[in-house]
């Protein structure tokens, strides 16, 4: 049996790669208590190719090696953040880089010792940009407050990242933190609207190990105020929110969520008090068919918000038309195909500068500009906006 089991950890060894760093057989002893010391919460690096000798370690980024500079054989990432290891010192990028996963659960080595600088970052995004995306957005001539958080007439993204932080991106290239980790908890992020009647729009999302609804007031300024409980649970049922605007005509924001079991589509109207009133059916089934959902504001000129939906069988777009009672009217076709390779579709009001909604949609490196028209339609422009690559597991809206 021990032979066995030695034949498997050392097949695991090839596996891994492990076998250079002489952690099997004989003399494995000095190579295992040389790598023990690496401690919890550290990066670790050896000169040597089995781990022994001298160590460096650190759990802050480093700009210059000094004496470990093109040193590095062995390394051993216990952070738990993302290692970046860059060829040149200041985390140049014009040498190139190389990177290691958070918490491994083996030390690596091979290659040249060719590392000069060295950065600690949540996501591998962070290696060589900033952890948010580009988003430029035109100036509207009039103040909608529809997917502006900021109130500078240009409308705003945010982004949840893959390290559960919430960036405001307020639509000039720039970004800033306004959640400073935690959000993963969140299985729902939406927007629009003026929740909380303040004249500020805001933020709902769904607590995914409890089903509570939270209410995250606007601050004014593209911040997030002291949270609401709008939802004392339940509502993991639900398969996808919407933050519409007002779809009932009483000049509250309102909310739209697709209930798993039966695909019927529900109406929760915004109330005076900031929270949901009696949910009012309007989708009798089959909306477990759409994989995306987004109030998109008025985009057919009438004065009443609207809904667009992907469906997922075929990867159309759909423009549902929301009526004066409060409901939905006959669907439009506004995309004939292949908006399922879109990872992120954002419906925030005019970013064009025309006055009209417009979408905004990546593929998962290029953000598009989906121009709303007065027809309701939709005409794509080519932003030339390739930042939007890296960013699995993020959610932006």
């Amino acid at each position: 049996m021990r032979n066995t089991l030695l034949r498997r950890a050392a097949v695991l060894a090839t596996t891994l790669g492990l076998t250079s760093l002489g952690l099997l057989g004989a003399g494995a002893a000095p190579a295992q208590a040389a790598i023990s010391d690496c401690p919890q919460g550290y990066f670790c690096g050896w000169a040597s190719g089995d781990g022994t000798g001298s160590m460096f370690k650190t759990r802050t980024s480093v700009p210059t090696l000094g004496s470990w500079d093109n040193k590095i054989r062995t390394r051993y990432n216990r952070t738990g953040l993302n290692v970046c290891m860059y060829d040149q010192p200041n985390y140049g990028l014009a040498g190139g880089y190389s990177w290691d996963t958070p918490d491994q659960n083996y030390p690596t080595s091979g290659g040249d010792p060719d590392t000069s600088s060295i950065k600690l970052v949540p996501t591998l995004r962070e290696c060589e940009a900033e952890p948010y995306p580009y988003w430029e957005t035109a100036t509207s001539p009039r103040a909608s407050g529809f997917g502006d958080m900021n109130g500078d007439r240009r409308a705003d993204a945010v982004l949840r990242d893959e390290a559960g932080r919430l960036w405001f991106m307020p639509g000039n290239g720039s970004g800033r933190l306004i959640g400073a980790g935690g959000w993963n908890a969140m299985n729902a992020l939406v927007r629009h609207g003026d929740f909380s009647r303040d004249g500020r729009e805001d933020v709902i999302a769904r607590e995914k190990a409890t089903g509570k609804l939270w209410l995250y007031p606007g601050t004014g300024s593209g911040g997030l105020g002291t949270r609401k409980l709008i939802g004392s649970g339940g509502w993991n049922s639900m398969g996808r929110l919407a933050a519409f605007g007002d779809l009932s005509g009483d000049g509250r924001s309102d909310l739209l969520g697709v209930e798993k079991a039966t695909g019927k589509l529900w109406l929760y109207p915004g109330t005076s008090s900031g929270g949901l009133g009696a949910r009012k059916l309007i989708g009798a089934g089959g909306w477990n068919g759409m994989n995306a959902l987004v109030g998109a504001g008025d985009m057919t000129g009438d004065g009443r918000a609207d809904l667009v939906a992907r469906e997922k069988a075929t990867g159309k777009l759909w423009l549902y038309p929301g009526t004066g009672s409060g409901g939905l009217g006959t669907r439009k076709l506004i995309g004939s195909g292949g908006w399922n390779s879109m990872d992120h579709i954002l419906g925030v009001g005019d970013t064009s500068g025309d006055g009209r909604p417009d979408l905004e949609a990546s593929d998962g490196i290029w953000l598009y500009q989906y121009q709303g028209l007065v027809t309701g339609g939709l005409r794509k422009v080519d932003s030339s906006n390739a930042s939007w690559w890296a960013l699995e597991g993020a959610t932006a809206f």
